[in-house]
């Protein structure tokens, strides 16, 4: 009988006993373990500390990963204006992160944590990529932490744009051109805008968006200004940066559309 084993961490790779019986090396590995020796009890407490220190590895990685986002929010994070401050995460890293976060609070006397606890909501994401963000706003427990917030309403009134272009086509349309002939019908109950479209490079450009908006507002209507570092706002680009929901249906802009694909092709 011989003895092989390898202790590896999946998360630091860190491998133990790299010159020893069972390491990999063939000069030992040919030596025979007998069984209930020294050597089987002497291996075996190798792999076990091995273990330990990787695990000791990754818990502090993880907990500089924690302050770091601890530092961001006392950096970045003006608690006079937010209302609400979501943590979400897979799993238990948001529960982690919060206890982290708060014992961190009374360890440091951080009253500005402290007083802000009730402001922190964790809430469940399926991966932590940045467009679990739409999942988490779109739950209702949220948005009803949420009513009065800008994101809550942007997703809000995306949501219904969709909805409106899929069941009614007649009364929602994207794109700057069938916008503003809606808006010369006075017809844009609400406009959703990106304000990307406010820093264009081009000056005559930027002032017809303005107009856009102007036009909307004098008329009774609604302006929503979406912020493209959301995801609502990078979704709105995607459909040109601008789109209308109207208040009655316009039949003429949907024929023009299909006019214009015809000739297209």
């Amino acid at each position: 009988m011989r003895c092989h084993s390898e202790s590896r961490c999946g998360s630091c790779g860190n491998a133990g006993g790299s010159s020893q019986p069972g390491s990999g090396d063939p000069r030992h590995d040919s030596a025979p373990c007998k069984s209930g020796g020294h050597h089987s009890s002497q291996e075996t407490g190798k792999l076990h500390s091995a273990r330990e220190d990787c695990v000791c590895l990754c818990l502090q990685a993880l907990e500089r990963f924690y302050e770091a986002v601890m530092q961001a929010i006392l950096r970045h994070i003006n608690f006079d204006v937010v209302k609400c401050f979501l943590v979400g995460s897979p799993g238990f890293v948001k529960d982690q992160f919060i206890a982290y976060l708060f014992r961190e609070a009374v360890r440091q006397d951080n009253k500005l944590l402290l007083e802000n606890r009730p402001k922190f909501m964790l809430v469940h994401s399926s991966s932590g990529h940045k467009y679990s963000l739409k999942e988490i706003l779109s739950d209702p427990t949220v948005t009803s932490r949420l009513s009065d917030t800008k994101a809550a309403g942007e997703v809000k009134a995306l949501e219904d744009f969709y909805k409106m272009l899929q069941h009614e086509p007649d009364r929602a349309f994207y794109g700057v051109a069938h916008v503003e002939r809606a808006a010369e019908a006075l017809a844009i109950d609400t406009l959703l805008i990106s304000d990307n479209l406010f820093r264009h490079q081009d000056v005559p450009t930027r002032s017809r968006y303005v107009r856009l908006v102007d036009s909307v507002r004098d008329n009774g209507g609604n302006v929503r200004i979406f912020s493209s570092l959301h995801v609502s706002g990078e979704q709105l680009t995607q459909l040109s940066g601008v789109a209308a929901m109207l208040r009655f249906p316009i039949a003429d802009l949907s024929e023009e559309e299909d006019g214009s694909s015809s000739d297209e092709d």
